[in-house]
């Protein structure tokens, strides 16, 4: 964040540091979960936190749950009327506690919850609105029955709240940072996006009038753009404009479209990443996973959910994601107080069981942080990118996003995400994925962008139902029919046949395009390249992006190779590229660094070992081996990676 008159100088923290990585998880003591502050333990808290750090964990979420903190109760005269606010039957102290409905016994837990913390060196994000938890909420008993987002009596006390916890708090070395609250949207029903704007920023403004000193973290999950189909009204562009650093909560098991393929299967492994990175892009803040996980062992066993574990953290590191915070410290299978004794998912999600032994992923933290710690440089260079994937109206973006972020990994290119109606970045190369409706592009946007071609630029389209004008003399076609499909279609590339899935059945001749694939039936275009001025376009004719995020299996081993789309693509991009790697379930970046080498980090996504081979440009050479097998040949470099692990290399100029 830039200081500016409204925002004063300060010390950017790790979350906010690009290259940067945090480990951490989210925390309830132990013995108690939810009633930790109520059933006050400090020796088993202190226990907790030496085992936390004992694993790798550098950073606790933690959450001063609100009716433990502002126990108020409203008290009643005739008719109804409100006549005072008291601790149960005493009235609350003439202080600026009191005054804000806080209980000093419990804030002194809390000052000594965070001196703890300090003594143990974990830092603390802490959730300071603390209405929502594992199913249940959880308010004062003087706002029960009112909307905690929407209510004037609600807000206004969760500002009296915020005023002087953090006015209290504030002093406190371990705390580093300050979150709206745990996933306020799920507090109630937001009407419209300008009561959601409202609340945050009431929130996000009254912490920083105390402690303009530390970030605001968002703490909200499941967000989507202000251009997309999909109805929701917390949008990530608000989020990102109220607060200074936005949060992923990406569970396979909750999250759109995240529960179509196995927890370790490619699709699923780069969830986190695509999602973190969607948020990081369209929202212009940095982002990290707040809250990760598997949902325990009716989803996954612990040695699966080790290998989940440890994919994402290294997915997460090389794509700038910032951090890594697992749900949660300790399984709760032992409480039988609600939300416990209703939701069985949430009970068995910690790095420990209830014995105290660390399950497999504490253990792959563990060995992460050591991993990190090892290298000669803490924070990682800018991942290369190839281009912008541009997300355009009236479609279901993050579909559209999540397909497209996958088939780019396989296919070895990386990009950044924006909105057609931003302003359009500068790249020499553009994807506009599954173009939907009349609308999808406004005018002055596609011809700014196939100006950008004529000057020079690669665009690749693919076509939904979308319309845009003056397509076929830029496209180097003539589209003769367009129907509903009343069957499958096909596509036939280099021998291989891939079907396509969705969109509409559309007939084009080719007048000046090269074809590159046709349609099984018609034998007419499917896939075709067209020079343009400088530039080149490249289009199909199916939304393939939607369309494999909506299928099960689409990214499978055994599953069409649709991936080959955009490698066909990537042989036209200019070269930005050292190490040239082409395999699909390695997700391979790069990062140049100051001194002129470059960093590469691949992933094996994938249930097995994997061996490949890679070229390395003329006047390269291996330079060092982080991690990983890593064997020099005479013109390659031959890489052993282990299923859901990484190699990490160093390539410099011979």
């Amino acid at each position: 964040m830039h200081p500016t008159s409204e925002s004063p100088a300060r010390t950017l923290i790790p979350l906010e540091q690009p290259g940067s990585f945090t480990i951490g998880c989210n925390y309830w003591a132990s013995h108690a979960g939810t009633a930790m502050w109520s059933d006050w333990r400090p020796e088993i808290v202190a226990r907790d936190f030496k085992q936390l750090r004992a694993q790798g964990v550098q950073w606790l979420r933690v959450f001063p749950l609100w009716p433990d903190f502002q126990p108020i109760h409203l008290l009643r005269g005739g008719g109804g009327v409100h006549v005072e606010m008291r601790h149960s039957e005493q009235p609350l102290p003439d202080n600026s506690l009191g005054q804000a409905g806080l209980s000093a016994v419990v804030m002194e837990r809390f000052a000594a919850f965070a001196e703890m913390a300090r003594q143990a060196d974990l830092k603390l994000v802490v959730g300071l609105i603390t209405g929502w938890m594992s199913g249940r909420l959880f308010v004062p008993p003087a706002l029960e029955g009112l909307d905690p987002l929407t209510d004037p009596l609600s807000i206004m006390w969760q500002i009296k709240f915020i005023k002087a916890f953090v006015t209290e708090t504030r002093r406190a070395p371990a705390i580093v940072s300050w979150d709206l609250g745990n996933e306020c949207n799920c507090m109630g029903k937001t009407p419209s996006r300008e009561a959601a704007y409202l609340w945050t920023a009431a929130v996000a403004g009254t912490i920083r009038s105390v402690d303009p000193s530390r970030p605001i973290i968002s703490g909200m999950h499941s967000l989507t753009s202000s251009t997309g189909d999909v109805q929701n009204v917390w949008f990530i562009e608000d989020q990102g404009e109220l607060t200074d650093i936005l949060t992923t909560h990406p569970y396979p098991y909750w999250s759109r479209y995240t529960r179509s393929d196995a927890v370790t299967a490619q699709r699923t492994t780069l969830h986190a990443t695509a999602e973190t990175r969607f948020y990081t892009d369209l929202g212009g803040k940095p982002c990290f996973a707040e809250e990760i996980g598997t949902m325990g062992p009716l989803v996954a066993g612990d040695v699966v959910s080790a290998d989940f574990a440890r994919t994402n953290l290294f997915s997460l590191w090389a794509n700038d994601c910032r951090g890594f915070f697992w749900w949660c410290g300790f399984d709760q299978t032992h409480l039988a107080h609600a939300p416990y004794d209703w939701n069985g998912v949430e009970l068995e999600l910690g790095l420990f069981r209830v014995d105290g032994t660390p399950k497999p992923v504490a253990l792959e933290m563990a060995s992460f942080r050591k991993f990190l710690d090892t290298l000669p440089f803490v924070e990682l260079p800018p991942r290369v990118t190839d281009g912008v994937c541009l997300l355009t109206l009236n479609l279901d973006d993050w579909a559209v996003a999540y397909g497209a972020f996958v088939l780019a990994k396989q296919a070895r290119l990386d990009f950044r995400f924006s909105q057609i109606q931003q302003p359009i970045p500068d790249a020499p190369f553009y994807l506009l994925p599954s173009l939907k409706s009349q609308n999808c592009v406004p005018r002055r946007k596609w011809l700014e962008i196939i100006e950008r071609v004529r000057q020079g630029a690669t665009l690749y389209l693919s076509l939904d139902d979308g319309i845009v004008p003056g397509f076929n003399e830029v496209a180097g076609v003539e589209l003769l029919t367009r129907a509903k499909p009343r069957e499958p279609i096909s596509a036939v590339m280099n021998e291989t046949v891939l079907p396509l899935w969705d969109g509409d059945d559309l007939i084009f001749s080719p007048t000046t395009a090269e074809v590159l694939a046709t349609r099984q039936d018609t034998g007419t275009p499917a896939f075709w390249r067209h020079s343009l001025g400088k530039g080149q376009i490249f289009v199909l004719i199916s939304p393939l992006e939607k369309a494999v995020t909506l299928r099960p299996g689409a990214f499978d081993e055994n599953a069409p190779p649709f991936w080959q789309i955009y490698a066909a693509v990537a042989r036209f991009l200019p070269p930005v590229r050292w190490f040239d790697c082409l395999s699909p379930v390695l997700a391979v970046t790069e990062h140049p660094q100051e001194n002129g080498t470059r960093i590469v980090i691949a992933i094996n996504h994938s249930d097995e070992e994997h061996s490949a081979a890679g070229l390395f440009p003329i006047g390269t050479a291996l330079d060092t081996v982080f991690r990983g097998g890593v064997n020099l040949g005479e013109t390659h470099l031959h890489l052993t990676v282990p299923s859901h692990d990484a190699v990490v290399f160093s390539l410099k100029k011979a």
